[in-house]
């Protein structure tokens, strides 16, 4: 029985010291969007998504055009009488699928859009992050939260300015949200 008695006290000493030690760690916040948005890369992603918009999505769709008139243009302009049943299928079947593609491009290629910009956008957001776990550890943060989950959070544990002096990355002067969560929000 005591020794009952006694494993459940260490069980209740461990657990008490465990909270207040929870307790006692410091908590911060940022704003990773707001972090990777300053990042001095963003600006040469933004190039490269836009030459990748004009010379591969812009030259695929005009290839897929290019490639519907061809085999529309073998099916109503040519004499298929000649041509083998299997053959005008074929061509049926693939215009088929590039009239699908065709009409339904704004939303291919936005997901070709999204799909390159997450590709050239993860070394950033892993330098970010590996960033904001050095300001953390070296600060005496035990936790970190996004800053778009806070209602409310004082001023001094936005840890956006640390990590952007850790980066070498100059925050705006008119940067909202800089100070507290709710200050770039709409009301």
């Amino acid at each position: 029985m005591n020794k009952i008695k006694l494993l459940l006290l260490a069980a209740v000493v461990i657990v008490s010291a465990g909270s207040v030690q929870a307790q006692g760690q410091k908590s911060g916040y940022i704003s990773v969007e707001q972090m990777v948005s300053i990042m001095p890369e963003v600006g040469k992603i933004d190039t490269l998504l836009q030459k990748f918009q004009t010379d591969s999505l812009n030259t695929e769709f005009a290839a897929l055009i290019q490639d519907y008139n061809y085999r529309d243009s073998m099916l109503t302009k040519t004499d298929t009488s000649k041509m083998p049943a299997s053959i005008i299928r074929e061509h049926r079947q693939q215009l088929e699928t590039i009239a699908y593609q065709v009409q339904n491009w704004q939303q291919l290629s936005q997901n070709y859009m999204q799909q390159k910009q997450q590709q050239l956008l993860a070394p950033v957001y892993q330098k970010v992050m590996d960033a904001v776990r050095e300001v953390a550890k070296t600060n005496g943060y035990g936790f970190v939260y996004n800053q778009e989950a806070l209602l409310v959070a004082p001023p001094a544990d936005n840890l956006l300015p640390l990590v952007a002096k850790k980066l070498n990355v100059k925050v705006p002067v008119n940067n909202p949200g800089a100070g507290s969560p709710g200050a770039n929000r709409p009301r």
